[in-house]
């Protein structure tokens, strides 16, 4: 029996934060920045093998060994916990959503390891359950091995393998971690892009979202809570709550790699994840980026929005707000940098202009500033 049509409910205006929802970024950056500064204190222990890094990748989304005639970059990232939203809907409709999880997870590493203008080259899975009993749902199971493969395939990567650990009493009964480890090269060196060509006149083009991607999931499901019909509560006319979240992370690397093949390289990349649009701020340099265009904010993370009673700097802050990837690029390549992810079937924009002045993000349509003391990663 189908459940019930959910019916339209209105907001609660009591706001919801991202650090109500239990993601504190004031707790949790200076962590990674002490990591940060411990791990470069290692970077010694590469010249015996005759190799070096490149100290500039330190802070950046993927870490950068220069082995002589390319570069090598690598990156590993989580998926967090849209997985909990898949097995809540998988109740309710009794489908598995595995294959779209598996995309998403590998999104989050491939994503970021482009960012340096390195071509993905490996992914390497890793699966650890609340028990071995996860596995033997094997409809699921078999789902996230086909989606890890077409994501593969969409991405040019190979599967190398992966570890699939039970580990009851660390991780709850009934749900899997999903992590995702990706190797690359900068092939030629050439296409490195850690911001040493980032200045004033720059254009910065944001490629669409799909919806929010696999950050922000923390907020979303504490909202699920505010929400009458839960999970199936409509955003939309045929489209619940649980279905819009769940719309996988889109593969940015087939545009970079088209990019390259237009002869473009990109001064700068940013993957928009956790923090939202302050990843704009993530170069060390100090300059100004000024956004005179907005994307279209996708119905589900406009849902957020308006449910969560957040504020336009609280949203803009946490979520990717209908932009999921960043390009600062030359001014003269900004309108064909568009048409090249476009004809990836990526939704892309000229969204603003990189200038000399104090380090800041301007989004002048919501008349809206974040200072440089908005992201500290470094």
């Amino acid at each position: 029996m189908q459940p019930p049509a959910p019916m339209p409910t209105d907001p609660d205006p009591t706001p919801l934060s991202y650090e109500q929802a239990g993601v504190n970024y004031a707790l949790i950056d200076p962590l990674k920045v002490s990591a940060q500064r411990a791990a470069a204190a290692t970077a010694p222990q590469l010249l015996q093998h005759g190799f070096s890094e490149l100290a500039a990748s330190r802070g950046e989304s993927a870490y950068v060994v220069d082995l002589g005639p390319f570069y090598l970059a690598s990156i590993v990232e989580c998926l967090g916990s849209k997985a909990i939203v898949a097995d809540e809907m998988a109740q309710l409709t009794g489908r598995s959503w595995y294959d779209a999880i598996a995309q998403d997870t590998i999104a989050m590493a491939v994503n970021d390891l482009i960012t340096v203008g390195a071509t993905p080259l490996v992914v390497q899975a890793y699966w650890a359950a609340g028990g071995s009993d996860w596995f033997a749902d094997a409809d699921r199971a078999q789902a996230l091995v086909a989606g890890w493969k077409a994501a593969c395939e969409r991405c040019g990567v190979a599967w190398g393998g992966g570890e699939t650990p039970a580990l009851a009493g660390i991780v709850e009964a009934g749900r899997i971690d999903l992590a995702a480890a990706c190797t690359g090269l900068v092939n030629p060196k050439q296409r490195l892009s850690l911001g040493e060509r980032l200045g004033p006149g720059d254009a910065i083009v944001l490629l669409d979202s799909s919806g929010i991607h696999a950050n922000g999931l923390s907020l979303a499901r504490k909202l699920v809570e505010r929400l009458p019909q839960g999970w199936l509560t409509e955003v939309q006319p045929g489209l619940s709550y649980g279905a819009a979240l769940l719309a996988p992370t889109l593969l940015y690397s087939p545009v970079t790699e088209a990019l390259w093949r237009a002869g473009i390289t990109p001064h700068y990349s940013a993957n928009i994840t956790g923090h939202g649009w302050r990843k704009l701020l993530r170069h060390a340099k100090t300059l100004s980026y000024r956004i005179h265009t907005l994307p279209p904010v996708t119905p589900v993370l406009d849902f957020i929005r308006r449910h969560a009673g957040q504020d336009d700097r609280e949203a803009y802050s946490t979520l990717n707000m209908g932009a999921g990837f960043a390009l600062f690029v030359a001014a003269a390549d900004a309108e064909r940098t568009v048409a090249v992810a476009q004809a990836q079937g990526v939704g892309a924009r000229v969204a603003g202009v990189v200038e000399s002045g104090p380090k800041q993000l301007r989004i002048e349509p919501l008349d809206l500033t974040f200072a440089d003391d908005a992201l500290q990663l470094r």
